[in-house]
């Protein structure tokens, strides 16, 4: 993954750009965005065409897929996994639902807005941010609190 530091900064929401993004609903739970809430999330997060499989699971595939792919033997919020980089971007984002929905009720958080902010999240990590050092981190954060701000949700960082 490039460094964020050389990520490119996301564009307004308003911006046109083409995405395909194919809906996996593998886990049902109640809460669960609707397809139209996700794009717009993916629209607000994206700068540049993609083809995106957003995909729901249980704690089960969530706990294989980190176990398999990143060596970590538990369910993980999300995971990003990028195909291509090159135009127009492709890979594949994993939302773990009962993660989701642990963190936001310790956490307290509104379902959908954290719903909003893993999956910006995703997005920015699709695009080659990244918060392994602390300076990619603060990056990071701050388009993911720009992001979700601007999408009318409160500050995820921001403690309640």
């Amino acid at each position: 993954m490039r460094n964020a530091s050389k990520a490119p900064k996301p564009a307004p929401a308003t911006s046109h750009k083409k995405i395909k993004l194919v809906l996996q609903y593998a886990a049902d739970f109640s809460g669960t965005p609707t397809r139209p809430q996700f794009r717009k999330w993916v629209n607000a997060a994206l700068t540049q065409n993609a083809e995106i499989v957003l995909r729901i699971v249980d704690e089960h595939e969530g706990k294989e897929l980190n176990r398999h792919f990143r060596g970590k033997d538990k369910a993980t919020n999300v995971l990003t996994f990028v195909y291509d980089e090159l135009q127009p971007l492709s890979g594949d984002i994993v939302l773990c639902a009962p993660v989701i929905i642990s963190e936001a009720q310790q956490q307290q958080k509104d379902l959908t807005a954290h719903y909003a902010h893993l999956t910006v999240h995703g997005v920015l990590h699709l695009q080659g941010y990244d918060h392994e050092h602390d300076a990619d981190a603060a990056i990071m954060e701050q388009l993911e609190t720009d992001i979700v701000t601007r999408l009318g949700y409160a500050d995820p960082y921001h403690e309640r």
